[in-house]
């Protein structure tokens, strides 16, 4: 039947829960690294128990760690991201030029064939690879140098990267996603990138059809269909059946296209998961009705999901990150919201219980299916 392990980073440490297959009982092991930021966890695919967390604090800036025994004991790993190619300029909100700078690792995206490559997607944007497990990193500059560069702007989050995908049948393809940029592609291993934003429409930038400057919030890409994506942008549900080459909406008749996360169901490429938020300046469920909505059409139809969620004066938020499914035979869902509760559903999203209701507000959630 096999067993999860999710993974979950918070705004005070990092914590992990277990469970076998039924997914009832459920081991809670944290926080690790208490008291500090930890904005992402991640497993390794090739070996699960190979973990790393991004750690910060404002006062003692970015770590990173890494487990090798599933999280029993952690150590620091080279926090030395050696850059390429100049050091150039984006620009802020009211487009005055300011200097690129390292600030935080967002999101880490571990290689789908070596246990010892892992990707980091960081603030303000930029792309890391280590191939060491995380000895070194080395920046993949041609993404960072791009012509369009220094008209990327940063969202309310910050100008970060958080979304890598990587196509298990071409290790040369990298897809990414920056807040306030768009979504980009690159077919050489990271050497060379092009704005895959054909087809995004945002109202609130000066050329709502512009290459870039887009608010993309978050990614998903079925591993068996790497042509099939789906994105949830500032605004919109949107979905390519080209690797990004042009974009449709399939928001269809969801309540609100806004919110920030998005996932695949793990055997089914055609069913997707969101959860919209009220508006972008209102960042909770409209009413106070938590749900979750998914589409079996690869959008345009959706269905609220809210067995076991909290209909009434629920009034969180559930982040770009914090938000996946499981690979076992019932696909389960998991995601985590801003009010430090974690959910799970083992039957596809029919049915949800909550794990803990009670951690500190949760930013990233990955889940691993262990045997």
């Amino acid at each position: 039947m096999g067993r999860v392990r999710v993974l979950v980073g918070t705004r005070k440490g990092a914590f992990i829960l277990s469970a076998d297959g039924n997914r009832r009982d459920w081991e809670i092991d944290g926080p690790h690294f208490g008291g500090w930021e930890v904005y992402h966890i991640n497993g390794s695919r090739v070996n699960p128990d190979r973990l790393y967390a991004a750690q910060a604090t404002g006062w003692f800036g970015q770590l990173v760690q890494k487990s090798d025994d599933g999280g029993k004991s952690w150590n620091p790993v080279s926090n030395k991201f050696a850059f390429e190619g100049e050091v150039g300029t984006h620009l802020d909100f009211d487009d005055t030029p300011r200097p690129w700078g390292f600030k935080r690792v967002w999101h880490f995206e571990s290689s789908l064939s070596d246990p010892d490559t892992v990707y980091a997607g960081v603030e303000d944007a930029a792309l890391f690879r280590s191939t060491d497990g995380g000895q070194s990193w080395l920046e993949l500059a041609g993404l960072r140098n791009h012509p369009s560069s220094t008209g990327w702007h940063p969202g309310a989050g910050g100008l970060c990267l958080h979304t890598i995908l990587l196509d298990r049948g071409d290790p040369n393809r990298l897809i990414v996603a920056i807040s306030v940029a768009g979504a980009f592609r690159s077919l050489d291993g990271g050497f060379s990138w092009q704005p895959i934003n054909q087809g995004l429409h945002s109202d609130y930038m000066p050329e709502p059809d512009a290459e870039v400057g887009h608010c993309v919030h978050r990614l998903a890409m079925h591993p068996i269909r790497p042509d099939l994506l789906f994105m949830q942008s500032h605004r919109n549900i949107m979905r390519s059946d080209n690797g990004g080459d042009s974009w449709s909406n399939v928001s269809g008749n969801l309540p609100s296209d806004f919110g920030f996360p998005i996932s695949v169901h793990a055997h089914e490429p055609e069913t997707v998961y969101v959860v919209p938020m009220k508006s972008d300046s209102e960042h909770y469920p409209d009413e106070g009705h938590l749900r979750v909505y998914r589409s079996r059409t690869g959008g345009n139809e959706w269905e609220p999901l809210s067995s076991g969620l909290p209909q009434k004066d629920c009034y969180v938020n559930v982040l770009r990150d914090a938000m996946d499914v499981d690979t076992l035979d019932d696909c389960g869902v998991y995601f985590g919201t801003s009010g430090g509760a974690v959910y799970v559903s083992p039957d596809g999203g029919d049915h949800w219980t909550a794990i803990t209701q009670n951690l500190p507000p949760v930013m990233s959630v990955q889940v691993q299916t262990l045997p």
